[in-house]
Formats: structure tokens, sequence, C-alpha cells
């Protein structure tokens, strides 16, 4: 945290923020056209923002539904199918409208701005939404190029929401998060780091005078900041909400195996029974895609480096083998390590022919697609989120969803009901930055890690919106937990 009193924090350095992209615009583009709805929209070869804007153009081709410095979606007329989808997820995320409805009349948020880069999907609609009831300003951008749901960015955008996304914005990614800083936040909400890391190369001493704290959802962006406050290049404290409870041991678990293999099965409509099913990586999230997929009759293969992992993959029955052996064997393939070249050429080559090869890690570096490109003959989408590679040996891989978030990009993330709890902690962490903000506390420069009893708190509201019950120890059952004397 770099500042503690109480004036606006982000005064000093809007001149600076503001310079600074105007220096990274290229020359405009030509002139927008109406929008049938009342906004703007980009023809299919002018897709830069207005001149008076200072904002640089987009590289990507297309029409956009686009209000300069406002918000920039694939089609606002796809709002009202966004709203239904938002109040689809609001009626199964009870934990996050239960905090909503306690804090809007106290407004905690007013007089902060928050910028926020995460998948854009229904649920993450609700939490958005959540921030601006609760009196922040809010602007937004997904954090996957294959992640925005359309529709859902629409209605944010209709509603008011300052939101830069759309589905297959590869070129325009990093675009779409520099129009999110345009807001000068002094609040940071992140999934893999590509915001917090843009603000810390780009905008450097903006972010150490400015920027309150922030907050980390995923494995993938915890890791990075921890070696940027390791190498102390971390401007400000950030909480690593992945590592709550209530979010490793659910989201990661049970979130990411129902939504893989919903995506696979999208993407394939491929039968698991019976099916040699290679999961690399047997953390949270590859334990819960091996336990769906062994679930529905899938035979488990496991590849790991770490040994207590592999151990734990043996203990559930799962075979577990080097990717060079179980490459040999598998049918399936789902990398969910966040390490670069998982599966290489050499897998590629000794392949089944027919194989499928997917990722759920949060990067697409997992598959060396360049390397199975290098060995293949002919490349074609059979199907959407599946392409069919042609191996110069004749063989045929399918990769889903170009090696990026399958769960993600060929089906809509996570359940509700298990994004409900991850994303209470994430509101929860940025009530606790603005609270020791107003309040003059200085917080540390650091990977802050979850209050357990926010945790709890989560947790037993969670239960109760579910009809459940639990025990409470006694006075006399807390004496004898305490007790270092109490023997057999």
């Amino acid at each position: 945290m770099a500042t503690a009193t109480k004036k606006a924090p982000a005064k000093k350095a809007a001149k600076a923020v503001a310079k600074a992209a105007a220096q990274a615009s290229a020359k405009p583009a030509a002139k927008n056209g109406a929008h049938k709805n009342g906004t703007q929209t980009n023809g299919v070869h002018t897709n830069g923002a207005a001149k008076s804007t200072g904002i640089p153009p987009k590289k990507g081709k297309g029409t956009f539904s686009e209000v300069a410095g406002k918000y920039c979606v694939r089609d606002i007329s796809q709002a009202e199918e966004g709203r239904k989808l938002i109040q689809w997820a609001e009626s199964r995320m009870p934990v996050l409208m239960h905090i909503r409805d306690k804090y809007k009349k106290s407004q905690p948020l007013k007089g902060l701005r928050l910028a926020g880069s995460l998948h854009v999907t229904k649920e993450t609609a609700v939490l958005v939404e959540t921030f601006a009831a609760l009196g922040a300003e809010v602007s937004w951008s997904g954090c996957n190029p294959l992640s925005t749901n359309d529709p859902v960015a629409a209605a944010l955008a209709k509603g008011g929401i300052s939101i830069f996304a759309w589905y297959g914005n590869h070129e325009d990614f990093y675009w779409c998060i520099e129009r999110t800083i345009d807001l000068k936040p002094n609040l940071t909400l992140d999934d893999g780091c590509d915001l917090i890391n843009t603000v810390h190369e780009k905008y450097a001493d903006y972010a150490r005078k400015e920027v309150i704290g922030g907050t980390e959802e995923t494995t993938t962006g915890v890791q990075r900041l921890r070696a940027r406050a390791a190498a102390g290049k971390l401007y400000y404290p950030v909480y690593a909400v992945n590592d709550a409870i209530t979010k490793w041991d659910f989201d990661n678990v049970y979130g990411t195996g129902q939504s893989t293999l919903d995506g696979i099965l999208r993407a394939t409509s491929v039968m698991f029974a019976g099916k040699k099913f290679v999961v690399a990586g047997h953390g949270h999230c590859g334990q819960g895609v091996a336990k769906r997929a062994s679930g529905m009759g899938a035979n488990i293969i496991i590849t790991e480096v770490k040994a207590t992992s592999a151990i734990k993959g043996v203990l559930e029955g799962y075979r577990v083998m080097s990717m060079d052996d179980a490459a040999k064997e598998g049918d399936i393939f789902c990398t969910a390590t966040g390490v670069k070249d998982i599966i290489r050429k050499k897998h590629f080559l000794s392949m089944k022919d027919g194989a499928i090869v997917c990722n759920t890690g949060h990067y697409d570096a997992e598959i060396n697609l360049k390397e199975l490109e290098e060995v293949s003959k002919g490349k074609r989408t059979i199907r959407p989120n599946c392409e069919e590679y042609t191996l110069k040996n004749g063989n045929k891989i399918y990769v889903l969803a170009e090696g990026r978030l399958v769960n993600l990009a060929a089906a809509e993330g996570h359940p509700s009901e298990v994004m409900d709890m991850s994303f209470s902690n994430q509101l929860m962490c940025h009530l606790a930055l603005a609270k020791a903000y107003k309040e003059g506390k200085k917080l540390p420069n650091q990977v802050l890690d979850i209050d357990p009893e926010q945790d709890e708190f989560i947790a037993e509201t969670k239960l109760r919106t579910m009809g459940m019950s639990m025990d409470k120890l006694s006075k006399e059952q807390l004496a004898y937990i305490n007790d270092y004397n109490a023997g057999t």
C-alpha cells in the first residue's frame, strides 16, 4: 500500500498515466459509424477508437459495439440474452448475494476505482455488479482470449459497466487490459496476473504510489506474484484468493473437474467410459479432472513431477507414469500443470491415431502446438473447438480449444454454485483492502493470506443456504482440546 492518507489515491499519477497511454497510441483509425442501438460500432477495417480519446486502435478485424473509453463488446444487442444468464447465476450464488445485500446501503467501496481482469462469465458478472452495488467504479476485461461470454459482456456494458471483452480477442487481449487501466484504478482484481503485471511493468511509479492493493484468483497468478515479491518487485499488497480453503479445495477441484469434462464433451461428444484418460498434473485441478473422468468410467493415468502428488494418484487407484510412456497409451490427454511444454513433438509422434488433447491450465503453453504443426501435413476444424491435425505419419490428433482453457473456451466455466464461494472471497478481500485504506493502515507489499475467519464465514454461510447445520463444541470439549495435560 503506497499511501495511508484519505485523499483520492489516483490524483498524483493521473497525468502520468494519461501521458503513457497517449504515447502508446498509434495513428487514429477511420471514424466510427452509428450502431442501431445508439452505441458506436467499428467497421470491418476501422477498429480504432476516436482520435480525440488518445486511445490506440485495436488490431483485430470485425464489427464491434463500442463507445470509446467506455466499453467495447462484440454485439450490444445480445444484452437481453446475457441478462437472463446473469439472473440464472444470481439465483445460484446465495453467499455473494447475501454479502451484496449486507453492504449495499453502507457503500464501503464508494470513491474507489477497481480494474478487473477475469473470465467474463455469468458468474463473474454477478461479482462485477456486486462491486458496483457497493459503490465501486468498475472497469473490466477478460483474462483469456477465448473465455468471454459475449451476451454477458453485452449485458454488463448495457448496464453501465465499463467493459472491454469479446470472445476471440487474441490480437487485442492486452489492448483490453490497458483500457481498464485508463480508469486509473486504485484496486486490481486478477486471474493469471496479466493485469497486475501490466500495471507493474508499464506504470511502475503509479503502482507504487497510487494502488491500494489487489487480489489474485488462480494458482498460476499466485506463483508469479510470489516470484515477483521474492525479487522485491511487488509494489502493492495482493491477497492470494486462490489459496483460500473455500476456493482452493472447491473451485479448483470440483469446479475444474466438472467444467473440464463439460468442455471436452461439448467439443467432441466422445464417450469417457473405457477410455485411457491421461491427466498431466495431480494438484487440486488435476485431482478434480481425474475424479470426474474416473466417475464416468475412464481409466486414469497420472503424470507428475512431485512424488507426493503422484502417490495420491496411486492411492486413488490410478496408474502413474511419465508422459513419454503415457503418450503411447492415452486416448484423451488433459494438462493441468501451469508449466510449459508438457506435451511436445515426441509425445505427438507416440500417440495413437485419433488421440484427443486438451488443456485446463491457465495459459496455453502446456501443449506445444508449434511442434505439433511441424510434424503435421494438414489441419482443419472438424467441429467447434476441435481441430484435426493430420501427422506426416498419417495419424490424426484432435486438439481442443486451441490448447487454451477447454472448460471456458468450449464450455461455460465452473458452475455458479462453486464460484459463489470463490467470488465471495474476492469481494471480502477488497472490502478488507478498502477498510484498511480508509482507516489509514499500511499493509505490506506482500502476497497476503486469507483470514481463516473469512474462510469459515463463507463456508458456514454456504452451508446455511444449502439447508444444512453443524455441531458446536461445548465448553468442556474446548477445554479438553486445549488441555495439554489431558491423557488417556
